[in-house]
């Protein structure tokens, strides 16, 4: 079998490498960025582009930044309890710094698993994640993070620009509450016969994160700013909550996002999520919050894992090794709660061919975090973590809980931190999602196919299904400058 299976590897072009696992896979290792351009330069008789990992280089050559604290993020973890009458140590400084907090061991539920998602047509059925041998922690989508559909494209359910826009039927199905769905087809781009090396990213993707500018991520608060914080704590998602769906851009249909999400908080978030299955389900969070928090998975493209997927996601997922969710202040007004069950987008999944107006990737490094790269994936120093940066809007319409193009409702502040004229700060979200990659232009987020991996189309969704109770403690810590 084994022999077969190399035989047949071969004869596809010899670029598998049969030491995955003692037997060839059935697609060509260079879906690995990297060796793609490898084997580019090999064929072309050029030299691989000069593109070289922060880790490749003497450690004597350049040491990190200096910067200041609040703009470090630290490696310590929370405390296990915390509740609304205690304030958390301090891990941060006031004035909007970045700190990743570390729930790595908050609670999760009792029966929690290793497994992820893999895609099917028909259903979804966990299995197991595979474990990488040389990553200690095992690690397993500006504004729109709930995959907004293409406005050009006929299928898109959710179109920005024509909100009675009729939904196409698609496949007809049945839901889990017996109601006939609609299952998304795959892209008409992607294709199983598609070659690896045309599915993205590619190495000019890339950035060593020392060559990035540093820049200012945060106006400063001004003195009628709320300089607050409060960190929900709903672990890493080690219960291995994943789907292809997204029940805010397009709910009723399965792998509506043609990529797959990690979830922490609410247990039961998938395409045919309501306020009323929200309300009722578990959730990973502490302080009863079961708000659902969502975002494409990153995978290693080294690893030669779901190759078949009809949309190009292929690799092995990683997961984050650290999550934070912070609740933040505004630069210049006092924050008034969120509405129960209010919606929220960052960033656009289809940023690389919608064009970067609704795009807010954020990525850098842990140890790098005043060098931000909007549009390149960061290669970072070893011992350095890829930190993906993601702010939601923060300045609601005060009526609304979600909109046709789910962005009208709540906007982003301008570029002092105040919000426009008619709208009500609210705490913002940031979460701040840090992974072991491997060495390397070797990894890549999920993206629609048409998309090809751009670390453009970065996103992330939210809704918010927090008690009163607990929303009126988060308003009251941001507002009364307390890290909570």
């Amino acid at each position: 079998m084994a022999a077969a299976m190399t035989a047949l590897a071969v004869a596809a072009g010899g670029l598998v490498s049969a030491a995955v696992i003692g037997v060839a896979p059935a697609r060509a290792d260079h879906c690995d960025p990297a060796q793609a351009s490898q084997d580019d330069a090999r064929r072309q008789g050029d030299r691989a582009p000069d593109q070289q990992a922060p880790d490749q280089q003497a450690p004597d050559q350049q040491a990190p930044d200096q910067q200041a604290p609040d703009q470090q993020v630290p490696d310590q973890q929370v405390p296990d309890q915390q509740v609304p009458d205690q304030q958390a140590p301090d891990q941060q400084v006031q004035g909007g710094g970045i700190v990743l907090r570390d729930p790595a061991q908050s609670p999760e539920p009792e029966n929690a698993g290793d497994g992820f998602f893999r895609r099917d047509r028909s259903r979804r059925t966990p299995t197991a994640a595979p474990q990488d041998p040389q990553d200690p922690q095992n690690p397993q989508d500006p504004q729109n993070p709930q995959d907004p559909q293409n406005p050009q494209d006929p299928q898109n359910p959710q179109d920005p620009q024509n909100p009675q826009n009729p939904q196409d039927p698609g496949d007809q199905s049945q839901d889990r509450r017996g109601r006939p769905t609609r299952t998304a087809s795959p892209s008409p781009t992607a294709s199983q016969d598609d070659d690896c090396k045309d599915l993205g990213p590619f190495v000019t993707d890339f950035v060593d994160i020392r060559q990035v500018q540093p820049l200012r991520l945060d106006a400063g608060i001004g003195r009628n700013g709320s300089r607050g914080t409060f960190v929900a704590q709903c672990g890493t998602n080690r219960n291995g909550h994943n789907n292809p769906d997204n029940f805010i851009v397009a709910p009723g249909v399965s792998n509506g996002a043609h990529h797959l999400h990690d979830y922490v908080g609410n247990l039961s978030t998938d395409g045919f999520s309501t306020d009323e299955s929200l309300a009722a389900a578990g959730t990973t969070c502490r302080l009863g919050d079961k708000s659902t928090y969502f975002w494409p998975v990153l995978r290693d493209r080294k690893v030669d894992a779901n190759v078949q997927d009809p949309d190009g996601n292929v690799g092995r997922v990683i997961r984050a090794g650290t999550v934070s969710l912070q609740f933040r202040g505004n630069a210049t007004s006092r924050v008034v709660a969120m509405p129960r069950f209010l919606r929220l987008i960052t960033g656009d999944a289809k940023a690389g061919t919608n064009g970067a107006a609704n795009a807010r990737a954020r990525w850098s490094c842990t140890g790098f975090t005043n060098r931000i790269s909007p549009d390149k994936y960061p290669l970072c120093p070893r011992g350095s973590q890829v930190l993906r940066i993601l702010d939601f809007p923060s300045c609601w319409d005060g009526q609304n809980t979600d909109s046709a193009n789910h962005r009208t409702h709540v906007v982003f502040p301008g570029q002092n931190g105040a919000c426009p004229q008619g709208t009500k700060a609210i705490p913002q979200l940031r979460m701040l999602l840090a992974y072991t990659v491997p060495q390397g232009p070797s990894f890549a987020v999920d993206a629609f196919p048409e998309q090809k991996h751009n670390p453009v189309t970065d996103h992330a969704d939210f809704a918010n299904v927090m008690p009163e109770r607990l929303m009126q403690f988060v308003v009251s810590c941001i507002n009364r400058g307390r890290r909570c």
